[in-house]
């Protein structure tokens, strides 16, 4: 079983490409790499760095991403997949982030942080000079969120429940990530206490995933509104569905 097939190998191409998603038989997803009529790749809005070094023991981050849009704003890439080495091809990831308005941060929440190779990738690809610091404007302007799955309910993470801590003080490493490079950070979206979900609940969530990233790929939301949630999550549900690009 793999996490997803990538279109080219990086030895193959200067840019590191979009993956297509695989599944076990039986488990089809419409998500698809998109070209252009000259083959080459037709890069999105929206990049989804993935991160899960067990993804095809996860049920939920399979109906997650079984429910991207197929649509060419979306480029869903694959860390582990990409890299199993470890050996992150830093000039073509910032290729990769100068093509693309919003970056999400996608991973389960691993002992209150992300996978290995996602912390790799930050402290390597955002370079001094280029991600931050003097000259280091490239990503000025952008937008970052986190996309997050947790064992753990969301009551079990707040300053009186087991965690003693909320997931956007967790996040705060991110935040800070996103402010240092002069980028627009977003709450997070969280899919919580997955081993307790039902399929109607898990149905709901898939749902709210592939709504936000429609809502993102054609502009058709207002930041200020998204800002003073704890989740973003709490601004789909506050009657966002109704107002479809």
């Amino acid at each position: 079983m793999s996490h997803f097939k990538p279109a080219l190998t990086n030895t193959e191409n200067s840019l590191s490409t979009p993956a297509n998603t695989t599944f076990p038989a039986g488990e089809e997803t419409h998500f698809h790499t998109r070209r252009g009529s000259n083959g080459d790749l037709d890069t999105g809005r929206v990049l989804i760095l993935f991160a899960h070094p067990r993804f095809e023991k996860s049920r939920v981050n399979r109906s997650l991403l079984r429910a991207l849009p197929a649509s060419g704003d979306i480029t869903l890439h694959d860390l582990y997949e990409l890299y199993p080495d470890y050996n992150i091809d830093v000039e073509a990831e910032k290729e990769l982030l100068l093509t693309h308005d919003i970056l999400i941060w996608y991973h389960p929440f691993y002992i209150y942080s992300a996978p290995a190779i996602l912390k790799q990738w930050l402290d390597l690809v955002l370079e001094y000079g280029w991600a931050h610091g003097a000259g280091g404007d490239f990503l000025k302007d952008k937008t970052a969120f986190n996309v997050i799955t947790t064992g753990g309910t969301r009551e079990t993470y707040r300053g009186d429940g087991f965690n003693r801590f909320t997931i956007r003080e967790f996040l705060r490493p991110f935040e800070q990530t996103a402010r240092l490079c002069k980028m627009i950070y977003l709450p997070p979206f969280a899919v919580q206490g997955t081993y307790r979900l039902t399929d109607e609940e898990l149905a709901r969530h898939a749902g709210d995933y592939a709504f936000l990233l429609r809502q993102l790929g054609a502009g058709a939301y207002d930041r200020e509104a998204m800002e003073p949630c704890d989740f973003l999550n709490d601004w789909i549900a506050a009657g966002q569905r109704t107002k479809a690009p």
